[in-house]
């Protein structure tokens, strides 16, 4: 028989946070920032917990873990660790194992998420973004070059580059449009605000205890080290991306802002998800002895990825969001425990609280591309509701993702949302010299 919670929100079909989730967040509330666990429609305050004697049974680092402001102390523990407080807390909120007094307890420690504000959830060291999907490679080369989309190194390596930690914000921030250099038909470039605004469709992994300089992280022990996921919006200026991108790649086109969700979802919870990895079509290579797991047939997630978009004009008129697309995580050439062995194989130390993404995921079919890129493709606009037309997103406009995990018979596990606004650019800087 399922699990099910005395916090009577979680057992509701459609919450993405059941018992069977418990995904790590940082909130707000009261002035006081506090570690809390997500169940149903509540936080349940770790903090606390601790306070109150209710995680006594744990050790006395897992207990100072949870007394922390962040996540990185927690991260840091490693999974044996991890998973004895994700039993323990699931014994704390389970209908048919907390007694009444222990329940009482417990409930007194509830915040309910419409009064806290969410926070970064860890102290982002560093921050890597790949290039994992090739559906969405193979779109995006098709732009470029129409004859040969993927360059010869894309099937054997993971291909990343490093993002700036300090830009990364939480759900719900509101993000202003980029200035930089643009090339358009006239023989020079010129500064001013991006046109070409997109969105991009990532799931984030937070690295766990991580490795010594100089040490590399074996793909069988790679999963060891994620502490869990969470939905990442790599937010791209196309125009200014086109014109720097040559010869180093992406800069100011990507180091403005991107958003992430507030909730960290352990791979525990979604471990009944797990699927094999993408089956690599007759002639391509097989991945270099470094990145072969011998657990193939489950390193993969059957993670659905969905992006809404909400004009200003429908906001005001009250017009619920639109879905632009849907893709799945089991679908990335690359897998979640490659990109991070990758990264440490030459001795790159990865170190708690670090952010790895998976880069734009995109499915097979039109309707699962992860960017707004990516369908220009189809040649045919965006129509939204209302009549407005987009290729690119304009001011105003509100991107939201979901993710969820489903199967029947087992509760649906989501990753909450990923939403931010697109605001006007910051301009008191440009001026005619006039």
């Amino acid at each position: 028989m399922a699990l099910r919670s005395w916090v009577t929100s979680a057992n509701d079909a459609v919450s993405d946070f059941p018992i069977q989730n418990l995904p790590y967040g940082v909130f707000r509330h009261r002035e006081r920032t506090r570690i809390g666990v997500a169940i149903g429609d509540q936080i349940l305050d770790l903090h606390a917990c601790a306070s109150h004697g209710l995680l006594a049974p744990l050790s006395e680092e897992i207990i100072a873990a949870c007394s922390a402001h962040l996540l990185n102390p927690l991260m840091s523990l490693g999974p044996e660790s991890w998973s004895a407080l994700r039993r323990h807390l699931s014994a704390l909120l389970d209908a048919d194992q907390a007694d009444t007094q222990t329940q009482g307890r417990t409930e007194a420690l509830l915040v309910p998420m419409r009064d806290a504000a969410m926070q970064l959830p860890a102290q982002i060291g560093d921050y890597t973004d790949f290039y994992a999907s090739i559906y969405h490679a193979t779109r995006v080369g098709k732009l470029f070059r129409p004859d040969n989309p993927l360059l010869p190194n894309y099937k054997y390596v993971p291909i990343g580059y490093h993002g700036r930690a300090s830009s990364i914000v939480v759900s719900g921030s509101e993000i202003r449009r980029p200035c930089g250099q643009t090339k358009g038909s006239n023989p020079e470039p010129v500064f001013g605000p991006a046109h070409s605004m997109d969105y991009e469709l990532e799931v984030g992994i937070f690295v766990g205890p991580g490795n010594p300089l100089g040490c590399s992280i074996p793909i069988t022990e790679a999963e060891q080290h994620i502490f869990g996921v969470c939905l990442v919006n790599d937010w791209s200026a196309r125009d200014i991306q086109s014109w720097e991108y040559q010869p180093l790649g992406p800069f100011l086109s990507k180091s403005f802002a991107t958003t992430i969700s507030p909730w960290i979802v352990p791979l525990e919870a979604l471990a009944p998800y797990r699927v094999a990895a993408l089956k690599r079509p007759a002639g391509d290579p097989a991945p270099l002895p470094y990145l072969a797991s011998p657990s193939s047939d489950r390193d993969g997630i059957d993670l659905t990825l969905e992006v809404y978009l909400q004009s200003q004009r429908m906001r005001h008129t009250g017009v619920m969001p639109t879905l632009l697309s849907r893709a799945n995580l089991r679908d990335l050439y690359w897998t979640l425990a490659q990109l991070l062995t990758h990264h440490a194989s030459n001795g790159c130390n990865l170190r708690p609280g670090d952010l790895l993404a998976t880069g734009t995921i995109s499915g097979p079919d039109e309707g699962s591309e992860g960017c707004l890129l990516e369908k220009k493709l189809n040649a045919e606009p965006i129509r939204l509701p209302g009549g407005e037309v987009r290729t690119f997103l304009e001011d105003g406009d509100q991107i939201t993702f979901r993710a969820y995990a489903e199967k029947p018979g087992l509760p649906r596990i989501g990753l909450g949302e990923c939403t931010g606004t697109l605001l006007s650019p910051y301009l008191p800087h440009i001026h005619t010299g006039s």
